[in-house]
């Protein structure tokens, strides 16, 4: 393991060659210049580091919707029909190998079902989960309607929590506040992984 050290803000338009030294980077970064061209949604680059992250090519990838501080994919938005037909209702997929091994170790502790009874005790807590699974529909829809998962989101929403990766990826592709159990689960995991400190 190396140490942290404070390094310049990388390029958002190309990705490192190689595993970066594990850093901190104050502030959020600008993903895009108004004034300049459009970017791809996904670059061939992205693919590539999405293989190799995965162990098989990714399918259904539309657009990585967070990035590690060094320009890498960890979640991609997906969309909700895969090339073959197959409905896919998981719209945000957690791909970092750090943030899924910190995940993993969250649901092996048994963080799921104490989030699951909170939800049955709490009120407040269940009706932002539930606001989180319709945001999760809402941005699903914007990807195209797919009858056989109408009304399905992911991880267990509306009423429970059945998968840490899901709300994890989509708190970090929607931002704090969309879905407070995400956000509680990137809290908790802080100390293993986070999304400003880079791991890659």
């Amino acid at each position: 393991m190396t140490a942290e050290n404070e390094a310049p803000e990388p390029s958002t338009t190309q990705l490192p060659p190689g595993p970066q030294q594990h850093r901190d980077r104050p502030g959020p970064r600008v993903e895009h210049d108004p004034g300049a061209a459009p970017r791809p949604r996904v670059r061939e680059e992205d693919l590539a580091v999405l293989a190799d992250q995965l162990g098989r090519e990714p399918r259904g990838v539309v657009e990585i919707a967070a990035r590690c501080v060094c320009g890498r994919p960890t979640v991609v938005r997906t969309a909700p029909r895969l090339a073959d037909g197959t409905p896919f209702p998981t719209s945000y997929y957690l791909t970092h190998p750090g943030a899924v091994s910190a995940v993993s170790t969250l649901e092996a502790g048994g963080l799921m079902a104490q989030m699951t009874e909170r939800l049955a005790r709490e009120p407040g807590l269940a009706a932002a989960h539930l606001r989180a699974h319709q945001d999760y529909l809402e941005r699903r829809a914007e990807l195209g309607e797919v009858p056989e998962i109408a009304g399905i989101s992911a991880g267990g929403m509306p009423s429970r929590v059945k998968c840490l990766h899901v709300l994890v990826a989509h708190a970090l592709a929607r931002g704090p506040g969309v879905n407070p159990l995400g956000d509680e689960a990137l809290a908790a995991m802080a100390a293993s992984w986070r999304p400003g400190r880079c791991t890659c």
